[in-house]
């Protein structure tokens, strides 16, 4: 399994074009013990280009469980992120800003938790920036900042759909919009050094075992011999992308995106629905079905279809190396 994890992190450190602009840089991480977090820590640490990574997490067992031999290589601080940026040390060049509920359930439960975790974490990075010298930040938001869409139509950065503010479940697109507002007007009115990063739905080798996306339960259906279930109609198609294309991403960004803009992260040729990608997965088990199994308490978003334009960031000079084949074969490797 860890095999197929460190390939990907090698073949980042061989393909990443930028890296002597990180040269004895220090970072700061939020959210390191998240998919995207961990692998940005591990695609980070591979370049040996003298990276100094910091690291807040709440639970630094966790995190060591997560990170293995990698822990011995940055600075853990055990604490809530609210606590962190009380006594924030100084002296960070760049923040990635990961940190944020992926649960569906969870935001059910704890939409108000939700939505104040994105505005309030991000306005303490964003003050922090405001006051030190800090040469850039990216904060990691989604596409669910458009809310629903039903036309299958190219979704520039500028455009929203309708979110429906009464269902609690939305609480993690409003916090992603007001959140990324608030970045775009700091960068407008304090000249703060900050750009959006806005992931689709990402996967590939790091995910969580425990990982009940469509995506890992698509690829678990596989491993096991079992017909693959759909908790929805299966109408809802996004792009997706791979975990180490996401880091590289998330990283050009960083370093030659504007100040206060967003920018679409996903393969664009990778745009599927969640019927058509179970259909996909067939090919890895044949005999297998696809069952319809309706369950919305498991806090799915509503069906949208959310065909990104990435023409911004291909504009930076970045590329995806895998396609989603390719992506749920290495999947289903580190699942098994």
């Amino acid at each position: 399994m860890q095999k197929i994890l460190e390939e990907d992190i090698k073949n980042f450190a061989l393909t990443f074009k930028l890296a002597e602009r990180l040269i004895g840089k220090k970072f700061l991480v939020t959210g390191a013990t998240g998919l995207i977090g961990s692998i940005l820590v591990r695609c980070l640490l591979s370049l040996n280009k003298n990276i100094e990574i910091t690291c807040p997490v709440r639970n630094k067992t966790k995190a060591k469980n997560i990170l293995r031999e990698e822990t011995e290589k940055i600075n853990l601080i055990e604490c809530e992120l609210g606590e962190f940026f009380i006594n924030i040390p100084k002296g960070f060049d760049y923040i990635i800003h990961c940190a944020s509920p992926t649960s569906g359930s969870y935001m059910m439960k704890h939409p108000v938790e939700t939505y104040e975790f994105a505005f309030d974490s991000t306005k303490k990075i964003l003050n922090y920036i405001k006051e030190n010298s800090v040469k850039g930040m990216v904060y990691v938001s989604s596409l669910e900042y458009y809310g629903q869409i039903l036309d299958d139509h190219i979704i520039m950065e500028n455009t929203q759909g309708y979110i429906d503010m009464m269902n609690p479940r939305n609480s993690y697109p409003m916090g992603k919009r007001a959140t990324e507002y608030l970045c775009t007007i700091y960068a407008q009115e304090y000249g703060v050094n900050v750009k959006i990063a806005r992931l689709t739905q990402t996967f590939g080798a790091g995910i969580s075992k425990d990982d009940n996306r469509v995506f890992a339960q698509f690829a678990k259906s596989v491993i096991g011999g079992n017909d693959i279930i759909l908790h929805t109609t299966g109408e809802s198609a996004k792009p997706y992308c791979y975990t180490t294309d996401c880091i590289s991403a998330i990283l050009y960004i960083l370093l030659k995106g504007k100040n206060g803009e967003a920018y679409n992260v996903a393969n664009p040729d990778t745009y599927i629905s969640i019927r058509d990608m179970a259909n996909l997965c067939l090919q890895f088990s044949p005999k297998n079905k696809i069952r319809i199994e309706l369950h919305p308490e498991m806090g799915y978003a509503p069906t949208t279809k959310l065909h990104l334009s990435t023409d911004k960031l291909m504009n930076l000079g970045w590329s995806p190396n895998y396609n989603l084949t390719q992506m749920f074969e290495r999947l289903i490797a580190w699942l098994k």
